[in-house]
């Protein structure tokens, strides 16, 4: 009959998993293991200003704003949540059955389709002038182009609403000399939205200028060369060669200005308020408008209906200019 002690006390790594300190393995695992969560708290720890303010004011306004547009904060008290009512969809019906509403999408559609084609297409030129023709003073030419972007667009606004006064403005004095009799371009709606398609154009041709810059100069010259070996005009070299290249230029400053656009603000609010007779009314000044009045669950639904026009507009840009290759 044969008898069994009991393993003594440390017998078991003996037996079958060996001590840390007698399994190199094991022991650098364990070291890299505790190294990595080292790592990863101090990375939250260092991230967690951010992410504080991050949630406080950005993703806490942009809930808040939702569950507005979904109530009728109207006539409750901001100060007591548990009288608000949920309403819905009902603030939505309100601001699509608001005609000033539709007004100011209108004055935003047409702003953005002919604004940005206008931007695209100058900038472009302004790329090519600067890469091919202008070859004398081209820093001269980038930093005259892109003034306009770094200045406030608050002393653009100021300025060009001088220049337009109807009495003592430059323009018409220029025009007076022609013996043109300048029109109120500011407070004619035939002339006030032109007026600041136009400002819009010259203020952001210089950001697509210098980026259409950069994608010119990246074209490969064997490219260019080997075109023109096979025969290839100038017109014929843009436009098999270097502008498919440019696509991803292309695609990103027609995202980034029409998105910039599509936020119309600044303009209208310095320079006629939405007038005249709301001819320059934008739908971000309208929700701001709507704001100011205490119509807060309205302000909040435009501002979802203009987010959705944003993403809109990003897919369908996406769709026409992405490359296809």
């Amino acid at each position: 009959m044969s008898t069994k002690t009991l393993p003594e006390r440390g017998d078991t790594h003996e037996q079958g998993t060996a001590r840390p300190e007698q399994n190199p393995g094991h022991r650098r695992f364990a070291v890299r293991g505790t190294a990595r969560g080292r790592q990863a708290r101090a990375a939250w720890m260092l991230a967690a200003p951010f992410l504080a303010l991050f949630a406080a004011f950005m993703l806490l306004p942009v809930v808040w704003s939702l569950l507005m547009g979904l109530t009728d904060t109207k006539s409750s008290d901001l100060r007591t949540p548990l009288n608000v009512s949920f309403v819905g969809f009902d603030n939505y019906v309100r601001l699509f059955e608001d005609p000033q509403f539709f007004t100011a999408l209108r004055n935003t559609a047409v702003f953005v389709l002919v604004a940005l084609p206008l931007t695209l297409a100058a900038g472009l030129a302004a790329a090519v002038a600067l890469d091919r023709g202008i070859r004398r003073f081209r820093a001269v030419f980038r930093v005259g182009f892109y003034l306009p972007v770094i200045t406030s667009i608050v002393a653009v606004a100021v300025v060009w609403k001088t220049l337009l006064e109807p009495r003592a403005g430059l323009v018409n004095l220029v025009l007076g000399w022609f013996g043109i009799d300048g029109p109120a371009w500011l407070a004619d709606t035939r002339f006030a939205l032109p007026v600041m398609i136009v400002m819009a154009v010259w203020r952001n041709l210089g950001t697509v200028m210098i980026i259409m810059l950069a994608g010119l100069q990246s074209v490969p010259q064997s490219l260019m060369e080997a075109a023109e070996l096979d025969g290839a005009g100038a017109w014929q070299r843009f436009w098999r060669v270097t502008f498919p290249l440019l696509r991803p230029a292309l695609l990103l400053t027609a995202v980034t200005t029409g998105i910039g656009y599509l936020q119309f603000f600044d303009e209208p609010f310095v320079m006629t308020d939405g007038g005249p007779l709301d001819s320059t009314l934008s739908a971000t000044l309208y929700a701001y408008k709507q704001f100011g009045n205490g119509n807060y669950e309205m302000a909040s639904a435009a501002g979802y209906v203009i987010f959705v026009l944003i993403v809109a507009l990003t897919v369908l840009q996406f769709r026409v200019l992405r490359d296809k290759d």
